[in-house]
């Protein structure tokens, strides 16, 4: 984003033009901006269970894209400023997300050297976790709201649109395709990612990794995927 606008300033400065900010442009976003982080900060503070995750979510997210849409108006110190404040706000979801737990959610764990499928179609499924499986081959059919990969080793993992956040830790020669709002990456090695998000993946203390476009298909999904929440 910082690129794009040094970018954008270089071409004004050849032609002559104004890089100045529209003021009242620029105040409507600053207005836009405080409420939705107010709300996003009642939502953390208020959230009693994982059910509410997908919703903190999207609001993150909605307000990652304000600040994308609104980035050629504003100096690049505000939008320096804007990014701060939605990192602030990714570590406190971070921290949500770790007090629910998810290692009790319905999914599939400790299995070796099988095919193992979850379909969830015209069924209502909140939260799944897949753990603990080695040389395996996992596939979730459907939709979930919010879903947890930990303890992998030598599998591959083919997974429906999930409608809030995915939490990946520990695992090692995978594949995985996953389409997600929001995707946490951690402690990930020598491993393959396909993936459609629309908020920028967090990637920690992983190596040997590489990124690729999500790329599953079956029956339905493209509804799915084309809607707002995937866009």
């Amino acid at each position: 984003m910082l690129e794009r606008l040094a970018a954008r300033h270089e071409t004004l400065l050849e032609t002559g033009k104004s890089d100045s900010p529209d003021s009242s442009s620029t105040s409507a976003f600053f207005s836009r901006f405080n409420d939705l982080k107010k709300s996003i900060t009642s939502q953390i503070e208020s959230a009693a269970d994982p059910s509410r995750l997908p919703d903190v979510s999207s609001s993150i997210s909605d307000l990652e894209n304000l600040v994308a849409e609104n980035s050629y108006a504003l100096p690049s110190y505000e939008v320096r400023s804007s990014l701060k404040t939605i990192s602030g706000l990714n570590q406190n979801f971070d921290n949500l997300s770790a007090n629910f737990p998810v290692r009790d959610w319905p999914g599939l764990r400790d299995k070796e050297n099988q095919v193992l499928v979850k379909n969830s179609q015209g069924t209502e499924i909140g939260e799944f976790t897949i753990t603990g499986l080695d040389s395996c081959e996992a596939k979730l059919i459907g939709c979930v709201n919010a879903l947890f990969i930990d303890r992998l080793k030598n599998c591959k993992v083919y997974a429906g649109p999930v409608m809030g956040s995915i939490l990946i830790e520990e695992e090692e020669n995978c594949v995985l395709v996953l389409a997600s709002h929001q995707i946490r990456i951690h402690f990930a090695k020598r491993s393959d990612f396909y993936l459609r998000v629309r908020s920028r993946p967090i990637i920690e203390d992983s190596n040997e990794v590489r990124f690729a476009p999500y790329c599953l298909k079956y029956e339905r999904i493209e509804k799915v995927l084309g809607s707002s929440r995937f866009e």
